[in-house]
């Protein structure tokens, strides 16, 4: 997409000072080599024209901040040559800057100076942020076209996938939410272009190192928690994913919580303890639960929802696009989410009925009338339920899967895969699916080797083949699932996005071509 240029905004070295003293982020500052508490009389009204973490984009009116476990003393270095008069760290350089401020938390400090640059633009859009293990994507796309209706295309929006920022033209994510310093800019960005609604995920990393520090949303939405991104450069253990998952309750002004979730209790509780007014969805009818859902028996993409009191004038029958009994899930808190800010129940109505989602639940149908379904399932819940749901609906044939697991990151989920394999697949193709730094093979055989039963496995690396030899082995009963990449159009080798069509794309050029 053409991205639009935010009016340039500024800041000055006073109300940087002031910003960072009433969050007790600031230790001193450096000038001309000296440590004060004080800035000199000649740099208070000083102002900052930019703000960057890039050394390679900078100018003498940039505030550069230091981050990161990467990042190295020449970066600011190489900045200064390039004209840099002003940095911010956690650590004092001995550097020829104009002025080093030194902070205690340097994530902190560019959150709160970020929101300052770009003049608070949370403050002038209704935020809506769902977490969970599995499902944002997709409930945020639900939200997206219920708002669609209700705000004649006002909504902006940051997801795993895609992101838009005009409601119109969208862009592919490199973060499931950015750092402090981007999202923000997409904010101002989005407030620039007239957006009223500003949907986004927020990932337990955003929590654990502050990218939305100091950020509260209109409305929070708790999917749902199972172990995931347990690994030494994410979460060390379960406790601090969870822990960190659970923050944006205590960041929300209203919270929506789904009631089959494990560990419910304590996430009600905390909302409790919190003071945050809470919503709870599922699919039973019981006290605690406000809002359930329940498939219509003959149409098992229709349901009904229900509730006592209905204060939100929900209560109905919708349809789904999208199969799978989690999606109903996904689209009541969407449903309750946007009746918060404004929609209606025909807005919700249209906008479920309407939404789709690249790469979740696409379906293909094999020459031989085998159907091919695409989907973004990466960890042990989601997996487990895409795959439990095909084979629901294809009782009598094999289930021929299709999967890799990504490098560098939620090595977890490689014994996950093999347990869900285990249970519930006939045939596993273990292929690449963003490998980063490590070797595929590797990868493979870590899934391998944890496997039990009659599955048959089958190894080939390169992931278009993999598809191609999963159409060839079907059989007309079987169904395909091309599980991980979704609608992605990149793979993830070393530190580069190489360009990748797609498993949709890929299978259906071969299931055409093959007509032939």
């Amino acid at each position: 997409m053409k991205r639009l240029e935010v009016k340039k905004m500024s800041l000055s070295l006073k109300s940087i000072r002031d910003c960072l003293l009433q969050e007790n982020l600031l230790k001193e500052f450096i000038v001309a080599e000296k440590w004060q508490l004080t800035l000199p009389d000649s740099l208070d009204n000083r102002l900052v024209k930019d703000i960057s973490y890039d050394s390679r984009t900078v100018t003498s009116d940039t505030l550069f901040f230091c981050k990161g476990l990467n990042f190295k003393e020449e970066y600011l270095e190489k900045a200064i040559q390039s004209g840099l008069e002003l940095y911010i760290s956690e650590t004092p350089y001995d550097v020829p800057a104009t002025l080093g401020i030194i902070v205690t938390d340097i994530r902190k400090a560019m959150a709160v100076l970020s929101m300052a640059f770009y003049d608070y633009p949370q403050n002038k859009l209704k935020l809506i942020a769902f977490t969970g293990t599995k499902g944002k994507t997709t409930a945020a796309y639900f939200t997206k076209y219920i708002l669609d209706h209700t705000t004649n295309n006002k909504v902006a929006m940051l997801s795993t996938m895609n992101s838009t920022l005009d409601g119109k033209n969208y862009f592919k994510s490199q973060l499931t939410t950015p750092e402090s310093l981007d999202l923000y800019r997409m904010m101002a960005e989005a407030v620039k272009n007239e957006m009223s609604h500003f949907i986004m995920e927020v990932s337990s990393q955003a929590y654990k190192i502050n990218r939305v520090y100091g950020l509260f949303f209109d409305v929070g939405i708790f999917l749902n928690i199972t172990p995931d991104h347990i690994s030494p450069i994410e979460h060390p253990t379960f406790d601090d994913y969870f822990y960190c998952k659970r923050q944006l309750i205590a960041h929300s002004k209203t919270v929506i919580i789904n009631h089959e979730s494990d560990y419910f209790s304590l996430l009600k509780e905390m909302a409790t303890l919190k003071q945050v007014p809470m919503i709870v969805y599922g699919t039973e009818k019981n006290e605690a639960v406000d809002y359930s859902y329940q498939t219509i028996p003959g149409d098992s993409l229709s349901f009904t929802i229900r509730s006592a009191k209905d204060p939100l004038n929900i209560n109905g029958n919708y349809r789904l696009l999208l199969g799978g009994d989690f999606n109903k899930g996904n689209a009541l808190s969407a449903m309750i989410a946007s009746s918060l800010v404004g929609a209606t129940q025909k807005d919700c109505q249209k906008g479920i009925q309407e939404a789709t989602v690249p790469g979740r639940m696409e379906l293909l149908t094999n020459n031989n009338n085998a159907k091919v379904y695409v989907d973004y399932a990466h960890n042990y819940d989601s997996l487990k339920n895409l795959l439990a749901y095909v084979k629901e609906e294809h009782p009598t044939g094999r289930l021929i899967v299709v999967i890799g697991s990504t490098g560098n990151k939620a090595i977890s989920r490689r014994k996950d895969f093999s347990k869900v394999l285990s249970e519930l697949g006939d045939v596993a193709i273990l292929t690449t699916d963003d490998p980063a730094d490590e070797d595929p093979i590797t990868i493979c055989k870590q899934i391998e080797e944890h496997i039990t039963g009659d599955v048959k496995i089958r190894t080939v690396l390169d992931r278009a083949e993999a598809i191609a030899e999963a159409l060839r082995i079907s059989q007309p009963e079987d169904a395909v699932v091309l599980a991980g990449k979704g609608a992605d159009q990149f793979q993830k080798i070393g530190g580069i996005d190489t360009p990748y069509p797609g498993d949709y794309q890929i299978a259906e050029s071969i299931i055409w071509h093959s007509k032939k």
